[in-house]
């Protein structure tokens, strides 16, 4: 995208700007949480609709001068509604955590008991965890989490549900690599009496897709981030189902308030307009190919990477994402995450199931499909790029030394550092980074062209 402003203005931020674009040209981006928007989204999000306030909704603004914005609303409103088929939608969340705490604070009370998947399960920091996060803080959490297969435990979460009988039950994961029964997460809220929060947020672009179940049937209410595997910006939406306003018919009317005045002021105009491209974009028929395609390299990516010697939690994947356990390996997530780098393939260091170590040194690495998807790769690909994992791992798993696990700090510390100088400046590394740069030269990625 020309940037003539910004180099004339600020030379300093548009090299640095013009970096970040050629790092996410030449390396292969597979953080499941990220992914490449259209020019389209691009371009709206660059548009003077960023000047305006409106706070309010469409017709009830606090605002004069807002007539266009109510009618660029209205239409990422009705997009939501019909991807979704749900009779309410709010678009105005800046992302996926605010989304959650405004679903919160408009059902609950401060103290209220919630439930939802442990972080190292799978889990995300606003499903109740611990009091370092405003869901753990504020309200009780039960938490279940998947058993030794790295499967959910349907029948132990019903249990658990049916002792403590919390306010609201979250279904929604991160780090969790299959398909999940939105069904019995429905009966079990009913059964508990309690409210059902679908947290799409992770597999939105699938279930719009039709190639996950959607939830909308199950869960009174659900929220999704527009990013991710939706390809757009980084925002978020709050869905009511008819389930939900069946249960409370004031629900819509108790998230609008949540979010304005209860936790946000103004919405950013230029996102909700990316917002209403993204969603008509996931209306076509390329976007179902798309979506398709992600599962099938996923898939292809997974049993590959197992016949290198990888451990998958849960064996394998029916979405998106894969998550490897590699202590097997005798290597953690951190070292591994900053080897595959150097090497050109970006992912993010992960706990597993039952993790013994802590998350910013955690056992894991996370990795998924959809921003390699969206450049056009497919299984044949999937297969290079599994070789290029193991052979970077075999590489880092050579350099490292004992005192990378010191209990010492400072020790550790220093072994770190030194480990990532050597892998940094490896020339197998180099020639992987190099290869993964021809690659993504034949694949362009989009916004990026």
């Amino acid at each position: 995208m020309p940037l003539n402003n910004i180099k004339a203005i600020d030379p300093e931020l548009y090299k640095l700007i013009r970096k970040e674009e050629k790092r996410q040209r030449d390396q292969l981006e597979m953080i499941p949480s990220e992914n490449y928007a259209s020019s389209a989204v691009l371009e709206a999000l660059g548009t003077v609709l960023t000047n305006k306030y409106s706070e309010g909704y469409a017709g009830k603004r606090y605002y004069q001068g807002n007539d266009n914005i109510d009618k660029i609303e209205k239409l990422s409103v009705d997009r939501a509604k019909q991807l979704f088929n749900v009779p309410y939608a709010n678009v105005q969340p800046h992302s996926g955590s605010p989304a959650n705490s405004a679903v919160y604070f408009a059902i609950l009370k401060p103290g209220d008991l919630m439930m939802g998947l442990k972080l190292s399960s799978g889990g995300h920091l606003t499903h109740g965890h611990t009091d370092v996060t405003l869901s753990g803080r504020f309200y009780k959490s039960i938490q279940y989490q998947v058993g030794e297969d790295g499967y959910l435990d349907y029948d132990e979460i019903e249990k658990l549900a049916m002792e403590h009988k919390p306010k609201i039950i979250v279904s929604g994961t991160t780090a969790y690599p299959r398909i999940l029964d939105f069904k019995r997460f429905g009966n079990i809220a009913d059964k508990a009496g309690a409210w059902h929060l679908a947290d799409i947020s992770h597999i939105a672009g699938l279930v719009a897709a039709g190639v996950h179940p959607s939830p909308v049937e199950y869960a009174h209410i659900v929220t999704l981030t527009t990013h991710k595997t939706m390809r757009g910006p980084r925002g978020a939406v709050i869905l009511a189902t008819d389930k939900g306003l069946a249960k409370d018919q004031e629900l819509g009317v108790l998230i609008d308030k949540a979010i304005i005045p209860g936790t946000q002021g103004g919405p950013h105009n230029n996102t909700t307009a990316a917002i209403a491209i993204c969603f008509k974009e996931a209306m076509s028929e390329n976007f179902k190919d798309y979506s398709k395609q992600v599962v099938k390299n996923a898939v292809v990516l997974a049993e590959e990477l197992k016949k290198f010697g990888f451990v998958l939690i849960s064996n394998g994947t029916d979405n998106h994402l894969l998550l490897i356990d590699l202590n097997n390996k005798n290597i953690d997530g951190w070292c591994a995450a900053w080897a595959l780098e150097y090497g050109g393939i970006v992912v993010n260091r992960n706990t597993v199931p039952f993790d013994k170590r802590s998350a910013f040194y955690p056992s894991g690495i996370r990795l998924g499909t959809p921003a390699i998807t969206s450049r056009g790769m497919g299984e044949s690909e999937m297969k290079t790029i599994a070789g290029w994992i193991n052979e970077v791992i075999n590489i880092a798993i050579n350099h490292l030394s004992d005192d990378i696990q010191s209990d010492n700090k400072e020790k550790s510390r220093k072994a770190r550092a030194d480990f990532k100088k050597k892998i940094k400046t490896n020339k197998d590394i180099k020639r992987i980074a190099d290869e993964v740069k021809i690659m993504c030269t034949e694949f362009p990625a989009p916004g990026l062209k």
